[in-house]
């Protein structure tokens, strides 16, 4: 009995979930595709009908995190103030300790650093959206180097936390660049 033709798709879906959990948890390097295979529930064999190697499949990874990244902010917000959801949800203990899908832009950002043109490509592209995509959420009309500077704290933000061992400074921090990207963008905080 054939497959339904739904189950390729199904597939491919489930092997970028579990890549860009286990890629933006653990980076390239540490993560193989037997794990991600597993993770999916689905066997080796199955990869290569989809992607054509790691690289590829890694680069795919970030695009879907960032697109159900902030499609989850977009879906989130109970308020027409969506920039100032958006920095209060992305400056936040929870997203630096969560679970389920992070923002590759700040987990993967020295990761990427260290892979091939293809990868960083991608990279730039998510965050070139990010920068183009706040101005669209503000109340006011932001210049451009206003957009970089407040992306630069949220990912550099979220990246340094991520880091620290201490939750007293990780929320210092957080609300620290909260505060700086309000004052930047000229949005009540």
């Amino acid at each position: 009995m054939p497959y339904p033709p739904t189950r390729k798709p199904q597939s491919r879906e489930k092997i970028l979930q579990s890549a860009a959990k286990l890629f933006t948890r653990q980076g390239f390097g540490q993560v193989s595709i037997d794990q991600i295979m597993a993770d999916a529930g689905l066997t080796r064999g199955a990869f290569y009908s989809h992607f054509a190697d790691k690289g590829s499949l890694y680069a795919e990874a970030m695009v879907y995190a960032a697109r159900h990244r902030f499609a989850y902010y977009t879906a989130s917000a109970n308020t027409d103030d969506l920039l100032a959801y958006l920095l209060n949800t992305y400056l936040s203990q929870a997203h630096v300790t969560e679970d389920a899908l992070p923002c590759p832009l700040a987990f993967l950002a020295n990761d990427v650093s260290q892979r091939d043109p293809q990868v960083r490509n991608t990279y730039t592209r998510i965050y070139k959206g990010l920068v183009k995509r706040l101005p669209t959420l503000s109340r006011h009309d932001p210049e451009r180097n206003a957009c970089l500077a407040v992306s630069a704290l949220m990912i550099g933000g979220v990246a340094v936390a991520r880091a620290l061992d201490d939750p007293a400074m990780v929320g210092e921090l957080l609300a620290a660049c909260r505060e700086a990207s309000f004052q930047i963008l000229g949005e009540p905080g």
